[in-house]
């Protein structure tokens, strides 16, 4: 085991709980390291159930292609830790390297001296200790969990909060009201400090709405205050300022056209100007692994039948599951092709509902478990929950069990298949680490 696994197991050991939201452990041990938080640079802090990470991803590639440098703190990883925390330096920034973080952890962990606290928070603290130890233009922050209680949300007078969509997904920490779940999300939201809102169920606006009057933080809205939309294969933004004529993202499906447009109502409901087509550019340039990323070449790819156009996403709820479906069925308008999902999912999450909108469109699942844990949903189990939701579907012990199947069923004569492997961040993780390419 590397010194950095031991370490990272030595934070993990610290709080029973994987998680305990709450703000008191983090703020003490902040207290002790100095408030980095108040030393952070101007911080744009992302909420939202579906949707954080490809707004930080759009933010942090339009400011650095206008010149500005921009720390990120983003979960969860996929393959190693270092993927959470990107540091900003001129040129784009670059994943914290091993030395630089394990010098951090020692640091915070002697500070907090054994304390109780749990792995986000603690880790959120080396975090901040490192953004706060390296300057930069720029903080993106991603929520963890939640918002009100979350650990990133001890930033007193961010420069801008954003709101992604809002949904249903860990219900046993932010129960099962839609209003209530937003209520949570929109905690992050301070006084004079402008709120970015995407898209929403109208329950979870107007209670977003309640919060940010109670907070007396100006909305920035989907539909009233800005809007963005597809338009003759254009990405079409209006605000009171004017409107852009964009290019579309090169992230998949038409909810990133939604992400986008967040992003970029962020920047204009800021007031950070960028210069010449820098927000062309950053739309062109952003990456999100593991969300909707066409797997190209690699091991995995190479097992699968011949001329097999392979994807990979980590959405594993019903939500996620409803704007995948959307995106796989627009391709099948394109490139008509049989659409096999191989999919692994965790049993806090709700597969009958994320199965739901492939009916009709896949013609199987194969389930598999996920890789690294005991709370994955055993692969017969899944395999009988899709087939309720009305997917043919089998159970297979490994991706890579499944694809061999497939390409030995697989007829010379037949149309080359779609294949989606999906349903957890953490199989999405573990295809990454067999397959390629890492997260950079």
């Amino acid at each position: 085991m590397s010194e950095l696994d031991s370490l990272l197991d030595a934070l993990g050991a610290l709080h029973p709980r994987r998680i305990d939201l709450s703000l008191g452990r983090v703020e003490h041990l902040l207290d002790r390291l100095g408030r980095p938080q108040d030393r952070l640079p101007p911080v744009i802090h992302v909420a939202g159930t579906n949707g954080k990470g490809s707004v930080v991803a759009f933010l942090r590639a339009m400011l650095e292609a206008g010149g500005h440098s921009a720390h990120a703190y983003i979960s969860p990883h996929l393959v190693r830790f270092n993927e959470r925390i990107r540091l900003g330096r001129p040129g784009g920034g670059l994943l914290v390297d091993d030395a630089t973080l394990i010098g951090a952890i020692r640091h915070v962990l002697s500070v907090n001296g054994g304390d109780p606290i749990t792995f986000f928070e603690i880790t959120t603290a080396v975090a901040f200790h490192l953004f706060a130890e390296h300057p930069a233009d720029f903080c993106l922050l991603e929520v963890g969990l939640g918002g009100r209680f979350d650990a990133t949300n001890v930033v007193d007078q961010p420069l801008a909060a954003a709101i992604t969509s809002v949904s249903y997904d860990h219900a046993d920490f932010l129960g099962e009201d839609l209003a209530g779940i937003a209520a949570e999300k929109a905690g992050i939201l301070k006084r004079g400090r402008p709120g970015i809102v995407a898209p929403q169920d109208e329950h979870a606006f107007a209670m977003i709405a309640v919060e940010a009057e109670a907070a007396g933080a100006p909305l920035f809205r989907h539909g009233m205050e800005y809007t963005a939309f597809t338009e003759h294969g254009r990405l079409v933004y209006q605000d009171e300022r004017g409107l852009l004529d964009l290019p579309l993202p090169r992230l998949h499906g038409a909810h990133q056209v939604e992400n986008a447009g967040v992003a970029v109502a962020v920047l204009r409901a800021a007031g950070i100007r960028l210069p010449g087509n820098a927000i062309e550019t950053g739309l062109l340039a952003a990456e999100w692994p593991a969300r909707l990323q066409r797997l190209r070449s690699g091991p995995l790819v190479d097992a699968a039948p011949p001329g097999s156009d392979v994807w990979l996403d980590g959405g594993h709820n019903p939500s996620a599951g409803a704007v995948v479906a959307q995106a796989l069925a627009e391709f099948e308008d394109r490139d008509s092709r049989p659409l096999i999902l191989v999919c692994g999912m965790l049993t806090t999450k709700n597969p009958e509902g994320y199965f739901r909108p492939f009916a009709g469109l896949a013609r199987h699942v194969m389930a598999v478990p996920v890789p690294g844990t005991d709370a994955g949903f055993d692969p017969e189990t899944l395999a009988s929950i899709a087939m309720e939701a009305g997917v043919p579907a089998a159970p297979f012990k490994t991706v890579r069990a499944a694809l061999d199947w497939l390409r030995a069923d697989f007829e010379k004569d037949s149309e080359p298949p779609r294949i989606l492997i999906g349903g957890s961040l953490y199989l999405a993780g573990e295809v990454l680490r067999q397959n390629g390419p890492l997260p950079e």
